[in-house]
């Protein structure tokens, strides 16, 4: 199967309209350059009658110098009873002087009626002007067709026409939007074959996930004749999002052989993804298909086994096509592939006839059934068979630290740590104010041991997570610390478990530092 398909990314609209994103100007610019180098066709930038900040990235965006995409300005119909050439709307459109723009207009007689609160025949007047009046002035119009699956299944007739005014009034494309998500993949072919009995121009789809199937929607319609494909990054969008592109264009390339980006383009998708993802500031889906850190993550010992003799035995494309990577996890799940795995990926020359990657092995379990989790940990684990080994050197020993937390009347907490630490043979002994406990002793740790170290000035705490892994014990209960700590190199996770919170920090703090150490002095040996 191949077919010319166009992408069409609108992150900066739909995606901005989800819970919890809001994108600055800047973030939209910097998303736009990623887009665009991903290979995607249009990018829709927002709506320039509706804010600011919106108007602002017309202006802004005409200065960079886009390689693959055509930047997009949306908006609606003119307002009934506006006349096309006075509208606001229409007018907006064409001063944000794009190549091309988008509008949609009601296809569902249901919101004509309760919406517009105009008449069937008005709304079609409404729509093939409105598209008629800005094909005079920008190169391309695409027509989103609102709520066309629940207009289509209400008034398949009356959704039609609506289709057909559109291309009347000169539309490029007219796309069939499922506004409110609750159409079926098994519904679309029928649809989709009606609509191309009437309609002889370009369709397009554009797929809300509310009934959690907006992406098998979208490559369906691509297969049914669809060659404008609109999504977002991560299916961001209102509600419950949008179709997501990063696994529709991945299925599209390799699955249906359908070629909308090249082969280079499609290895940064990951890449795009987590960058969209931060300046979104959400937390990482690692499950997410495709981009996700844990897509190509293995974890039984089974499959683990498998892979490294045929890594098509678990894992349905080459993690590489898609800027990602095959990982290996550490679990009581694991078997000795795991652990060989992992020596390799930390450099370690092993062999699994050597008794101590059974030991390794059985520490490992013993360890979880404590409550050590070592899959956001793995500097942690390193660390552990690096001892077995015998590699690891003492780089400081505590003689003790104390932790004082004063809380008056008045006023927030403080917090301050006291520590003694031998280094050489030579005690440091500091203290240190914090935010709480265990920053106060992260502050007093570090304060100790840069004069030794100075490189540790350049470690920064990047995440903290406690997590209670005992039930029945209220606040004596069993606690698991992870913390993620980074250079200007890379990041790295550790892990502490104790009844004592503080304890417990104490654990994944001092390995933190102690990888930290041990990184850069195998670097230096390189």
């Amino acid at each position: 199967m191949s077919k010319k398909i166009l992408l069409y990314d609108a992150t900066l609209r739909e995606g901005n309209q989800a819970e919890d994103i809001a994108f600055t100007l800047e973030d939209k610019l910097r998303i736009t350059e990623k887009i665009d180098n991903l290979g995607v066709h249009f990018i829709e930038g927002g709506w320039p009658t509706s804010n600011k900040k919106d108007f602002n990235y017309f202006k802004e965006v005409k200065s960079y110098n886009l390689k693959n995409s055509t930047v997009v300005a949306f908006g609606s119909t003119a307002k009934p009873g506006s006349p096309v050439n006075k509208d606001k709307n229409l007018n907006d459109l064409i001063n944000a002087q794009t190549e091309a723009v988008t509008i949609f207009g009601k296809s569902w007689d249901l919101q004509v009626h309760d919406v517009l609160k105009i008449n069937l025949e008005q709304n079609l007047k409404l729509i093939e002007e409105s598209v008629l009046y800005l094909k005079k002035r920008v190169p391309l119009v695409f027509f989103d067709a609102e709520h066309f699956f629940d207009g289509f299944k209400a008034n398949p007739e009356y959704a039609i026409r609506v289709l057909t005014h559109a291309v009347n009034g000169g539309a490029d494309c007219v796309i069939l939007c499922d506004t409110n998500g609750g159409t079926l993949p098994f519904e679309l072919p029928k649809i989709i074959k009606s609509v191309k009995e009437h309609i002889k121009g370009h369709l397009g789809i554009h797929a809300h996930n509310d009934s959690d199937v907006a992406t098998a929607n979208t490559l369906i319609a691509a297969r049914a004749g669809c060659t404008h494909i609109q999504g977002t990054v991560n299916g961001y969008g209102e509600r419950c999002g949008n179709a997501n592109l990063c696994s529709i264009i991945p299925n599209l390339k390799i699955k249906m052989g359908i070629p909308c980006v090249s082969d280079e383009q499609l290895k940064k998708i990951s890449g795009v993804s987590r960058f969209v993802n931060e300046l979104a500031n959400l937390l990482q889906n690692k499950h997410r298909p495709f981009v996700g850190t844990s897509a190509f993550a293995h974890k039984a010992g089974v499959h683990v086994s498998a892979i490294k003799k045929n890594p098509e035995t678990y894992e349905h494309i080459s993690p590489e096509l898609v800027g990602n990577t095959q990982r290996i996890l550490l679990s009581d799940q694991a078997g000795k592939a795991n652990i060989l795995q992992k020596a390799r990926e930390f450099n370690l020359d092993i062999s699994s006839h050597k008794p101590f990657v059974q030991e390794i092995l059985s520490d490992l379990k013993d360890l979880e059934m404590q409550g050590f989790q070592f899959e956001g940990a793995e500097a942690s684990f390193e660390l552990r068979m690096r001892k077995a080994l015998g590699t690891v050197k003492r780089y400081f020993d505590l003689v003790g630290f104390r932790v004082i937390v004063e809380k008056k009347e008045e006023g927030e907490p403080l917090s301050e740590a006291t520590i003694m630490v031998k280094v050489g043979g030579k005690i440091e002994h500091t203290a240190a104010m914090g935010d709480g406990p265990v920053n106060a002793l992260d502050n007093a740790l570090r304060k100790a041991l840069e004069n030794f170290y100075p490189e540790l000035s350049k470690v920064a705490l990047i995440d903290y997570k406690v997590r209670v892994i005992s039930s029945g014990k209220g606040t004596g209960s069993l606690v698991r610390v992870l913390v993620e700590s980074g250079d200007t190199v890379d990041n790295w996770g550790t892990v502490g478990v104790s009844e004592n919170i503080i304890e417990a920090s104490w654990q994944a703090l001092t390995d933190s530092i102690t990888y930290k150490l041990l990184k850069d002095e195998l670097n230096n040996r390189s």
